[in-house]
């Protein structure tokens, strides 16, 4: 079908039909290679960038199921040479979670609440632009010198390593990726959004609560699980504030043992039967980031739906 004729020269107007013609007609031999050899670049080099991940998978559970046993989830680690008695690091795990948890509900809401002031009270304000520049700075500090200023801060005033001290650090490290992350789920929100609910008669607060935070809950809970990943692997911090324990936990003043030391004193000890606990608790941590994960993914879909 001919376009209509425009009465500007060079132009023509284009109708419903031509649209629905130029949309439904077969693309030109030329474009249409053009189309598979892109798709076939973009198939490969999202293989290439997955394949770190899944050989670190692959590796991880052939060299730490053989030694998965009951045993690692009910007893605390066996002294080295001795046959017989049960080997574990049930108490690192509950270290783990307990630190983790405890870092999580000091950073969320924190991170949260910093996020949406950012991104929705104070848009260009200088105070905002010194919090961001901040927490950008905070993001780039190595773990390590988080750990020697929780170090100085908490282990030196209270006078001993602590399972505060070593949730205090991972606090840290979890904060500025919770905050810039959030803030840019934030910003993916469309703006008539918040023009369609403010119209409809909502305050300020509604309107930021209720629809845009709730619009941005799936990225928000990828930010967060980033962190709390990021916090459950993290030694250097653990080392200098936690420690690490070979007996059960007394109470949150006490040293207690974490996966991601264990991992490291396993991993460089010279006994061969410490190499492999360190595999296996390596399956354990990545199990345990992956319930976290799935867990909340869940959540978020049925606070979703439930809208």
């Amino acid at each position: 079908m001919a376009p209509t004729p425009s009465p500007f020269p060079g132009t023509q107007f284009v109708t419903g039909k031509t649209i629905a013609l130029e949309l439904t007609s077969a693309l030109p031999p030329r474009r249409m290679l053009f189309s598979v050899i892109m798709t076939w670049v973009a198939f490969a080099l999202s293989f290439i960038a997955l394949l770190p991940l899944f050989s670190i998978l692959v590796t991880i559970l052939m060299e730490g199921l053989p030694t998965l046993t009951w045993s690692v989830f009910t007893h605390i680690p066996a002294p080295v040479g001795m046959e017989g008695v049960p080997d574990g690091f049930a108490n690192a795990i509950l270290g783990t979670i307990t630190m983790v948890a405890i870092a999580s509900a000091i950073s969320i809401p924190i991170g949260l609440f910093t996020a949406i002031f950012l991104c929705e009270f104070s848009q260009g304000s200088a105070i905002a632009n010194v919090t961001r520049f901040i927490v950008q700075v905070l993001s780039g500090v190595p773990s390590i010198v988080v750990g020697v200023f929780a170090y100085a801060l908490i282990v030196l005033n209270t006078g001993g390593f602590s399972a505060i001290a070593g949730s205090f650090a991972l606090a840290f490290v979890m904060l500025p990726i919770i905050v810039l992350t959030t803030e840019e789920a934030l910003k993916l929100v469309p703006v008539n959004q918040r023009l369609a609910s403010s119209g409809l008669g909502a305050t300020r607060f509604q309107t930021t609560f209720r629809v845009v935070v709730m619009g941005a809950l799936p990225a928000i809970t990828t930010g967060v699980l980033l962190a709390v990943a990021r916090a459950s692997g993290e030694t250097a911090p653990l080392v200098f504030t936690a420690l690490f324990s070979q007996n059960w936990a007394q109470g949150l003043k006490e040293p207690t043992a974490s996966l991601s030391v264990l991992i490291y004193n396993y991993a460089s000890s010279p006994f061969v039967q410490q190499n492999k606990m360190a595999w296996t608790a390596s399956v354990v941590l990545v199990v345990l980031v992956l319930i976290a994960s799935v867990l909340s993914r869940l959540a978020t879909r049925r606070r979703l739906n439930l809208r």
